[in-house]
């Protein structure tokens, strides 16, 4: 049984990260966030400790080392531009992280990170779980499958409705969110760049602050991609519905099917660190890079 930490225990995506803790036999000992509306901890670990305040919260893990209970993980789920810091604090404390996505902001952040894991033996991880999905890793194989000069045409929408406050919170911040292509895309990118090799060149048709789109030039893909968090470009059918979600992916016209299961995937990345196979800086590079260039891209051109 391994100890964990959790920051930003009453943030959307916290969870997940506490089942995939429980679901792999572990234990949380301490959690900490400002807010204080983290009844779901209950559900999972009643007897962990928690902080409202990062300094008392510091104290506490320190003196849980030197009482002989060291911290074997950080769970980190804080807004985008905590990440940094919230990692170097596990490293410093002799615990390996694991964060969500986006890991960091900027490519830079990730070349610093990298030395202070070579400084402290400890290890960084994010959680890239597109990777882990069925359906995602038989398209990638699908490609790998067909000859190196084969250039797919892709189509990827993501809509995922937001209301009011989303711009009232640190999300609607591009320098705290990385901006809307960071913060709801970040995983996407991630997968199409796994998938299809990396970036060539790039054009950005629309950047919003609800919504954003453009062309990617990739090693084995043209890719068109839409993301919005504006519920009125959804789909009429998928409004008749009620639903708020919609995914669509299609490669050279076909629709990939990998809605089901997209949620579920937290523990699967939670046994996979365990076991070693966690994804660590390098493999969370490429998407930091290209979600840095669609920011700057967009500044430098005025859009």
């Amino acid at each position: 049984m391994k100890n964990f930490a959790l920051i930003g225990a009453a943030g959307f995506i916290a969870p997940r990260h506490l089942k995939a803790i429980k679901e792999t036999g572990n234990n949380l000992v301490a959690a900490m966030d400002k807010f204080d509306s983290v009844g779901i901890i209950d559900s999972y670990f009643p007897h962990a400790d928690f902080f409202t305040e990062f300094e008392r919260f510091d104290r506490h893990i320190d003196k849980l080392r030197r009482q002989g209970t060291p911290l074997d993980y950080v769970s980190i789920c804080s807004p985008n531009y905590l990440h940094d810091s919230h990692i170097r604090f596990a490293l410093r404390h002799h615990a390996d992280a694991i964060c969500e996505k986006p890991l960091v902001l900027n490519p830079w952040n990730v070349e610093a990170l990298a030395d202070i894991e070579k400084e402290t033996g400890k290890r960084v991880y994010t959680i890239l779980q597109l990777r882990l999905h069925p359906a995602i890793i038989a398209l990638r194989n699908q490609v790998l499958a067909t000859p190196k000069d084969k250039i797919f045409e892709v189509d990827l929408t993501y809509i995922t409705s937001r209301g009011k406050w989303y711009h009232h919170s640190w999300k609607g911040e591009e320098s705290k969110s990385g901006g809307i292509a960071t913060n709801i895309g970040i995983h996407f990118f991630d997968m199409l760049l796994w998938i299809f090799g990396s970036l060539k060149s790039l054009k950005i048709e629309k950047y919003e602050a609800d919504h954003a789109a453009g062309y990617l030039d990739l090693q084995r893909a043209r890719v068109k991609w839409f993301l919005s968090i504006n519920e009125n470009h959804l789909p009429e059918a998928v409004i008749g519905q009620g639903k708020r979600t919609f995914r669509s992916l299609k490669m050279d016209g076909s629709e990939i099917e990998f809605s089901e299961g997209f949620t579920d995937l937290h523990t699967t990345s939670y046994q996979e660190i365990l076991k070693g196979n966690g994804f660590g800086l390098q493999q969370a590079l490429p998407s930091i890079e290209l979600a840095h260039q669609i920011r700057k891209t967009n500044r430098d051109s005025n859009l």
